[in-house]
């Protein structure tokens, strides 16, 4: 089987892009992680998959499997990319483009300079919903790991997601602390970590540790999950700017019940094929 793919990357999140309409093939998971090795593979945080919607009403079928092989339900970098993609293989010719997700549909708007907006639905508040044991719905929830006590707001992006508040990202225990409580009890389908330093109402600094993943150079889910947890706190505006490790996104939101907008840029690195 020899597939062809594209190399490409959303503020260095970084994804192989496989077009699965003009082209078959089926992956396995193990297969999934050794083109996920950056020593003998491709190298990778997600694979995404372009498929034939399921649906009439949607142009496309997303799929986003993470480097350890399993398939997850949303990724925003990737969904930048994705329609990056699908443009500059000439898969569709529309600005608008219309994609099904494990999560639901959502809606992909091409702008000028590769720049995406994404409207990533409603963010998901119900912790049965996101999934997250609680006994009703609250801003932040008290989580303890390893005898100590944290604040942590639950929601989720299609994903689901747990987000902290540091004084200084930078010193913040991402590794440790992140990958322990993505795998935390409350979390029964683990959950992406966010570590949210606010600057003012207008900025914040967030860095993320994905499951199945580790912490990556930017999260586009993660900075929804962020910026809707501090709206809902008080803390933060409706237009908020992420910095992430490498770049910026630029997130709306009128608050609950309300669609969340992310923008941002995608970038094509380059193309290949591989014969499995």
């Amino acid at each position: 089987m020899q597939l062809r793919f594209a190399k490409m990357h959303g503020l260095g999140n970084d994804f192989m892009v496989i077009d699965m309409i003009t082209q078959r093939g089926r992956l396995s998971p193990e297969q999934i992680r050794q083109l996920s090795d950056r020593h003998e593979g491709i190298g990778f945080d997600q694979l995404l998959l372009v498929e034939t919607p399921q649906s009439p009403q949607a142009d496309f079928r997303y799929r986003i499997y993470n480097c350890d092989g399993n398939e997850v339900e949303h990724c925003g970098n990737g969904a930048r990319c994705f329609a990056l993609f699908v443009h500059n293989q000439r898969l569709t010719g529309k600005r608008d483009i219309v994609v099904d997700t494990a999560q639901g549909r959502i809606v992909l708007h091409m702008m000028d300079d590769n720049q995406v907006k994404v409207d990533m639905g409603v963010p998901i508040l119900t912790p049965a919903d996101i999934p997250f044991i609680a006994d009703e719905q609250a801003t932040t929830y008290h989580i303890e790991q390893d005898g100590q006590a944290y604040g942590i707001g639950a929601l989720s992006m299609g994903n689901p997601h747990g987000v902290l508040l540091v004084d200084d990202v930078e010193q913040a225990p991402v590794s440790q602390l992140g990958s322990k409580l993505t795998k935390h009890e409350r979390f029964p389908q683990q959950a992406n970590i966010g570590f949210m330093q606010i600057i003012d109402r207008k900025t914040i600094k967030l860095r993320v540790h994905e499951r199945g993943v580790g912490e990556t150079e930017a999260c586009g889910t993660g900075a929804c999950a962020a910026v809707a947890s501090g709206i809902l706190q008080g803390l933060l505006d409706p237009e908020v700017t992420v910095h992430l490790r490498r770049g910026v996104l630029q997130i709306q939101w009128q608050g609950e019940g309300q669609p969340l907008y992310m923008t941002g840029p995608a970038a094509h690195v380059y193309e290949g094929q591989i014969r499995l």
